[in-house]
């Protein structure tokens, strides 16, 4: 798989480090084996959906015929001459190619060589945009869709991603979940090492402010209908400290704009995840959990041996109460796990991506028939009607 967000490096003040090097030594090996290993998955506490197998595709495409992909991309990635400690967001519109015979999961890569857009996911085409053209670009892209389909779908990466691996798993889950509406990546400067856990999540914290002011663009486009949010592993810390820090200032909801957050493997502390979900209405939120990510449980062990949010076993008594404690939405994909390390289950995993599919997808019966219209504004009320009445009689 190309995605990497799945290790954790040592830190000072967790296990020794020989023995950290030794297990993510074994977590690197383990990344090739990314094959499906179940069809169903179980939603846990009285809100969550049951979900099966019987979960239907929602995309769908001509065969033959390469899909293609628009995506905004807001990024605090560093480039040369930035001053230091500047964290701002760039922005540009570029096009992902996924190849005809792309399957559900799977993010198709060369082995080797160079990729080609009959095969691979490519870049066909990036467009440089500043703060205004992207706010007139999402704009205009919302314009004239019905419905869900106004939607906005924010994704957040997790540690040790690069840009081209974020890029392409936002279009492998727009392609595979069947979403409409309009999908912006958010990517923050990783370094995409394995051993720069400590470094990234700097990056991450540094980028908190940049992410709450690009939510709150979003919730402004005219025409919008709900902003998704999916975030995966560390990437779900930076989301909900985003999201806390706009409740602080009076959006909690995003001003009423904010849909479904789906947090994939949330490399989260219980005790923090508690504070943040105490500002936002913990229904709008989705845990997708599994007991065996070895990933989070090497981040338990490096953090003290502190559990986790996405590593709680449902089947637990002891981590059920706390689930319904919270009120959030629960899904364990432990049946889906999808090779040795199982941190990208939600993405490599045909039920699991089609579940967030559905529910990206579901439709809003209030909205159902609303069109976004550039410029459009609301109507004036009618002047008052004339009520013809006789005169009083003149005075003597």
């Amino acid at each position: 798989m190309t995605d990497k967000s799945s290790f954790r490096a040592p830190v000072s003040g967790g296990f020794p480090r020989i023995a950290g090097f030794v297990a993510l030594g074994a977590l690197a090996a383990g990344l090739a084996g990314c094959n499906a290993t179940a069809n169903s998955f179980n939603a846990i506490s009285d809100r969550a959906e049951i979900v099966g197998n019987k979960v239907g595709s929602y995309f769908s495409k001509a065969p033959g015929v390469a899909q293609q992909v628009p995506m905004f991309i807001a990024s605090t990635r560093h480039k040369s001459g930035d001053a230091p400690g500047e964290v701002v967001a760039r922005f540009s519109l570029q096009n992902v190619s996924l190849p005809p015979g792309h399957k559900p999961g799977e993010i198709e890569q060369p082995t080797f060589g160079s990729a080609n857009a009959a095969s691979h996911f490519v870049v066909t085409s990036r467009r440089s945009l500043d703060p205004d053209a992207f706010r007139a670009e999402l704009a205009s892209h919302i314009s004239g869709r019905v419905g869900n389909s106004r939607d906005v779908l924010l994704y957040v990466h997790g540690f040790n991603t690069s840009l081209e691996e974020a890029r392409f798993r936002l279009a492998q889950i727009v392609a595979d979940g069947g979403f409409t509406g309009v999908p912006i990546l958010f990517t923050w400067n990783s370094k995409g090492e394995l051993f720069a856990y400590e470094s990234d999540k700097e990056a991450a914290t540094a980028s908190r402010d940049a992410l709450q002011r690009l939510m709150l663009d979003i919730a402004q486009a005219p025409g919008v209908g709900r902003v998704q949010i999916l975030a995966h592993s560390m990437g779900s810390w930076l989301t909900m400290e985003a999201l806390r820090e706009a409740a602080i200032a009076g959006h909690a909801d995003l001003d009423g704009k904010l849909g479904s957050v789906m947090l994939a493997a949330p490399d989260i502390d219980l005790g923090v995840f508690r504070q943040q979900v105490a500002r936002l209405d913990p229904s709008k939120i989705s845990v997708f959990v599994s007991r065996d990510d070895r990933a989070l449980s090497l981040s338990s062990r490096i953090a003290g041996s502190r559990a986790r949010l996405g590593a709680m076993d449902p089947s637990s008594p002891k981590d059920a109460a706390a689930i319904d404690a919270m009120g959030v939405r629960v899904y364990d994909l432990s049946m889906l796990k999808q090779g040795w390390v199982g941190h990208d289950t939600y993405a490599n995993a045909p039920d699991a991506v089609r579940q967030i599919g559905a529910t990206l997808t579901k439709p809003r019966a209030a909205d159902a028939n609303v069109q976004a219209v550039i410029g459009a504004s609301v109507a004036p009320p009618p002047p008052a009607p004339i009520v013809a009445q006789e005169l009083p009689p003149p005075a003597k």
